[in-house]
């Protein structure tokens, strides 16, 4: 199964992060992410990006309850249309697998879901992101789908189990929220009894479903069957980057094909051979900055850069941030989470 590489950016962020008080351009400032990408058409998230925009809702809130705050802001109209389908869903069980297939469109996650005859176990791993997820990531998947069970049933459903791998410094407003302990697991799981798994949806349509339905398999479908020249493009440059090649043409007799051939191919994709170097760089340079501690100087010539003045120059164009200071920043974020 094959998991995306970018993500669509949900118009609906924007308004759960306005319903709690915080300015959505702030949030994408800290992230180091274009402080319109809300606004923009088709806007997409690479997984790291993803991350980013956590860390920086994160330090806008500025509280451990961001994820309460989150759960308090959720409304029908702020959904993606695979979480929206999941509302037309007959109950939990039926949701949590239908999901468990789309979540890959929403997010860098992997859902796995264990259905026996006493509970409903979900379990969220992460990928294209070294380390676990951030805390009040995997703390507001929780609360998300508690409030899903409870916005669709119209009842006080209560997790059988909540666990988190780091959890908050105080968790009992969590365990108000949940109505059970939250407590520290190997892993982000949540579990119902088989009763509230199985208790119907008010909320189920299975005329929506049916509109919604036919889509999101097209999408799945794309994803597991198409390998695009850009992600062909991308994948040669990380192999190649380390040893100082970066050019057009050598990426294009890297994959068997002309430079002019490939330039139309990539045009076909809407995508143009700088924009995939220079994110790939982007991506590189903030997975050393953040996950290593390889010197700034190394990091330009692990990029292809002729001297750090180039990459300096080019990372502040992307980020808006220093190299030093992108590092110090996120460092000091993750001391604090």
């Amino acid at each position: 199964m094959k998991q995306a590489i970018h993500f669509s950016v949900n118009r609906g962020w924007k308004l759960i992060i306005a319903d709690m008080g915080i300015n959505p351009g702030h949030v994408l400032t800290l992230a180091g992410l274009p402080t319109d990408l809300f606004s923009r058409k088709d806007a997409t998230l690479t997984a790291a990006e993803y991350f980013n925009l956590w860390r920086g809702l994160e330090q806008a809130a500025g509280t451990e309850e961001l994820p309460l705050k989150i759960g308090q802001a959720i409304s029908v109209e702020a959904f993606d249309p695979p979480i929206f389908a999941c509302l037309c869903c007959p109950n939990l069980n039926t949701a949590l697998l239908r999901l468990a297939d789309f979540k890959r469109l929403i997010g860098p996650m992997r859902m796995t879901v264990d259905i026996s005859q006493e509970r409903t176990s979900l379990t969220l791993t992460c990928y294209g992101h070294d380390g676990a997820i951030p805390r009040s990531l995997g703390a507001a998947e929780l609360v998300f789908f508690t409030q899903l069970a409870r916005l669709a049933t119209r009842k006080r459903i209560i997790p059988v189990q909540a666990e988190l791998p780091n959890l908050p410094s105080d968790t009992a407003p969590y365990d108000v929220y949940f109505g059970t302990r939250l407590r520290s697991g190997q892993a982000v799981r949540i579990g119902f009894s088989a009763e509230d798994a199985t208790y119907p949806f008010l909320t189920e349509d299975a005329g929506m479903w049916n509109f919604f339905e036919a889509e999101l398999k097209k999408k799945l479908s794309d994803l597991d069957t198409e390998t695009s020249i850009a992600q062909r493009v991308k994948s040669a440059l990380l192999e190649m980057l380390p040893s100082g090649q970066n050019s057009i043409e050598e990426v294009a007799n890297r994959l068997a094909m002309s430079k002019r051939s490939l330039q139309r191919h990539l045009s076909r994709e809407s995508s143009s051979y700088q924009d995939i170097l220079n994110g790939t760089r982007k991506e590189l340079a903030q997975h050393y900055l953040v996950r290593s501690s390889i010197p700034q100087g190394e990091i330009s010539y692990l990029l292809g850069f002729h001297d750090s003045n180039s990459f300096q120059r080019a990372f502040k164009g992307w980020t808006g941030a220093t190299p030093g200071e992108y590092r110090s920043k996120h460092l000091a974020l993750e001391a604090r989470s």
